[in-house]
């Protein structure tokens, strides 16, 4: 009972409340960076994995590939400094910054309102709730698909660009691991590797969906409150 009466005055409060400043610049200013590096090493690493026809003409006139491999490259440099630089600033910036590196699996409520949100995006129930940060199925989902999902992504890309480094270079040093994990087949690492791509794509597809959806049927802003910091409750 003190945990509906509880529910209901943080609604109540959320309700009154017009705006509130949620995201911090730093974190707006990653978000973008990060998603146009997601972008360019889906596009870039989908034509590694299915290279383009070979042009006519002597190869030396053309570079194509290696100019792809290297937006790859720089892209995915750029992706994991920017994921350093977010688990810095899970630390140093408010609690929203925090909310898809800590999970509070171990409440009850929580799980409760997961399940409530996901009755909400399946229509299964009239009236959404109201949340300043995250709502706790996009804090789940960030959680599995980009925090978890990036780790992956980071360890098992870097160890294929340690391999064409050679043996002793940074990257094989760091994530070579990863390749002597699967037998040192680098070939199943690199479908492995493939796999998350597209499940990254997947998920970056159901985000945007999410967040447009929740903007129009819940009243409450998301995609401005990337740009501006601010969440505005509609009602």
């Amino acid at each position: 009972m003190l945990a509906e009466q509880d529910q209901f005055e943080a609604e109540r409060s959320a309700r009154m409340v017009k705006a509130v400043y949620v995201y911090e610049a730093p974190l707006r200013l990653w978000h973008w960076i990060n998603a146009l590096a997601i972008t360019v090493l889906a596009v870039t690493g989908y034509f590694i994995g299915l290279p383009l026809p070979s042009v006519p003409g002597e190869a030396s006139a053309s570079f194509l590939m290696g100019y792809i491999r290297f937006a790859h490259f720089a892209a995915a440099y750029i992706f994991a400094i920017g994921f350093i630089g977010r688990i810095y600033w899970a630390m140093v910036g408010n609690h929203h910054a925090r909310q898809i590196f800590i999970l509070p699996v171990w409440s009850a409520r929580w799980w409760s309102e997961v399940f409530y949100e996901l009755r909400w995006y399946l229509f299964l129930v009239k009236e959404p709730k109201k949340y300043v940060g995250h709502n706790p199925l996009a804090q789940l989902m960030m959680f599995l698909f980009f925090t978890i999902g990036a780790v992956y992504m980071i360890c098992t890309g870097f160890a294929l660009y340690g391999e064409g480094l050679g043996e002793g270079s940074w990257a094989s040093s760091l994530f070579g691991w990863v390749i002597s994990a699967v037998g040192g087949n680098s070939l199943q690492v690199h479908a492995w590797h493939r796999l998350g791509m597209w499940v990254t794509v997947s998920f970056v597809l159901v985000h945007v969906y999410a967040a447009i959806r929740e903007d129009i049927m819940s009243r409450q802003s998301l995609i401005s409150t990337m740009i501006s910091g601010w969440r505005m409750f509609k009602d």
